[in-house]
């Protein structure tokens, strides 16, 4: 018998010796294995670079044109990022697996009991969110229903005077008070805090009359039309309706502005509610509901208008209109009229979904028309019968790219138009032919100005201001060139009040600012109200009301010599 093969190598043929030539890996060889890094390799720090280098570019270029989709695309990115470390962490690290799948479940434990204990109180107009305690109620839950009118209590919105700013946007519906004129001196003479006090949930704006308040607001689950003294900020009654409308994006509570006429107050509430009210007494003269009479399955009408009925309704002679809408798909009727005392409906007009902007009334020529902005569209309409006279293109979809800001039609026939969410200004020439129909012709439209998201625009001697993504623009309506674009105040709202633009701003603060094309100048301002602030201002004579979500108040202006 031969010996056996000392080694692997001596039982191989001559050709298998040649090709295993080369060093043989033992078996304590192949035991030690290259460890894996501990700290990230090149790609993920590339990749963490770029991160932070797009970052940078949105956020230094504001690419998107919105301060919103730049924090949103500075979350996504920033999401990227964190995806990049985890992966390398969790599949390509030499930590052990007890180490990965525990830093694993602690951040997910840690984002699971933040959302357990805290929840989203507001978001801001830039998408930035406020968090409260999930166990804290909200604010206008604690705050009581409002009591009866007593017999000797004698509300009287007959009474009218050139004070009075009687609904949605002051006296012409254009967000301006000519009639004033204010001091400019806030700091040896600031303005007189009558009162502050909480109030309901809601963006509605006040309204007043006589010395008397109307908004609205929500008080846990009551929906209600308010009438407050302005004098002392006293609540005198109150209409309750049973709902509670609410999105995360749009906050809590009625969106729109009430319109006082001839004693009676007219509202229209975020899910569809109509109501004429006696202003003495807030008991229901009439009342209809659009989802209803135009078909909107019940719960359905976020699906076309995601944050609420917005619309503030316009009174024009014996008739009370007020964009109408209707499902998500057709039909659609952009806008209803109905006896104002009676509420039998009048006509109905156009087949677009609404917006949230509100009808005006304007003048084109010697012509008076409605004007409506639609979900996608501008148009014009008989106030008699609701007849469509014009109709321009406006792109925009009430469940996302929202249509807010009211257009301004001038008795020159020049309409202009604005909105936020890429689209920015336009301007139309209107004009009347001799057949007695209306030509629309598009002078310029620049994407880049007045991107007014939930405000308007004031118009004065030829140029128009307006928060556009948040800051302060002056363009010269004619050339549609920009004259300036300084003070960044947020998301709030403006107001022309005689030869000074009040502003209020998203944080709660009070501006006055010169309204002249030659250059930006911000004369004073002052602390009014905390908290997001998009409702409108109210000013009727020398008494400046505020008002969010949370509180109200109403100062004493002092007044120019």
């Amino acid at each position: 018998m031969t010996d056996a093969p000392k080694n692997k190598a001596e039982s191989l043929n001559p050709y298998q010796q040649l090709v295993s030539d080369g060093p043989v890996e033992t078996n304590d060889q192949r035991a030690v294995r290259r460890p894996k890094p501990l700290v990230p390799p090149r790609w993920v720090w590339i990749v963490l670079a770029g991160t932070v280098a797009l970052i940078v570019l949105v956020r230094v270029q504001n690419v998107s044109g919105d301060h919103a989709y730049v924090n949103i695309l500075t979350l996504l990115l920033s999401f990227l990022g964190s995806c990049a470390f985890s992966l390398w962490f969790l599949f390509f690290s030499g930590y052990s697996w007890k180490v990965r799948v525990a830093s694993l479940l602690g951040v997910f434990a840690g984002i699971a009991l933040f959302f357990i204990a805290f929840r989203i109180k507001h978001v801001s107009g830039e998408m930035v969110p406020t968090f409260r305690s999930r166990w804290a109620p909200p604010a206008d839950s604690l705050l009581e229903s409002p009591r009866e009118v007593s017999a000797n209590e004698r509300i009287d919105l007959t009474t009218t005077s050139e004070k009075d700013f009687p609904q949605f946007l002051g006296p012409h519906r254009n967000g301006t008070v000519l009639n004033v004129r204010l001091a400019r001196d806030w700091d040896s003479n600031p303005p007189r805090q009558l009162w502050r006090q909480p109030i309901g949930a809601g963006w509605s704006g006040f309204a007043v009359v006589n010395g008397f308040a109307l908004t609205m607001e929500q008080r846990g689950e009551e929906e209600l039309v308010t009438c407050y003294e302005i004098a002392t900020g006293k609540l005198l009654w109150g209409h309750r309706e049973v709902n509670r409308h609410s999105t995360v994006l749009g906050g809590v509570g009625p969106r729109s502005t009430p319109t006082i006429h001839e004693g009676k107050v007219y509202t229209l509430g975020p899910s569809g509610s109509l109501l004429c009210l006696d202003g003495a007494t807030g008991d229901v003269v009439w009342q209809d509901n659009l989802l209803s009479r135009y078909h909107v399955p019940p719960g359905e009408d976020w699906k076309a208008v995601a944050w609420g009925r917005s619309n503030s309704p316009l009174i024009v002679d014996d008739l009370v209109v007020v964009p109408a809408g209707g499902p998500k798909d057709d039909p659609h009727v952009s806008l209803a009229a109905f006896d104002r005392l009676t509420g039998e409906l009048a006509w109905e007009a156009g087949d677009r979904q609404v917006s949230y902007a509100s009808p005006t009334l304007a003048m084109l020529g010697d012509r008076q028309m409605i004007v409506s902005v639609n979900e996608d569209n501008v148009s014009g309409h008989d106030p008699e019968t609701g007849q469509e006279l014009w109709q321009v293109e406006w792109e925009g979809h009430s469940n996302s790219t929202a249509s807010t800001s009211q257009a301004s039609l001038l008795s020159d026939g020049r309409l202009l138009l604005s909105k936020a969410y890429g689209t920015g200004a336009a301007l139309w020439q209107l004009a009347a032919e001799p057949d007695g129909t209306i030509t629309t012709t598009e002078v310029w439209s620049n994407s880049s100005l007045l991107k007014t998201k939930f405000t308007n625009l004031v118009i004065d001697a030829g140029v128009a201001y307006g928060l556009s993504d948040g800051i302060l623009e002056c363009v010269e309506m004619e050339s549609g060139k920009r004259k300036w674009k300084k003070g960044r105040y947020g998301h709030g709202q403006i107001l022309l009040a005689g030869d000074v633009l009040l502003i209020q701003a998203e944080s709660g603060e009070v501006v006055m600012v010169e309204p002249t094309p030659d250059k930006f100048h911000e004369i004073t301002k002052f602390t009014a109200i905390d908290g997001k602030t998009w409702n409108n201002l109210c000013l009727y004579g020398d008494l400046l009301l505020v008002r969010n979500a949370e509180e109200a108040a109403c100062y004493r202006l002092p007044m120019a010599d």
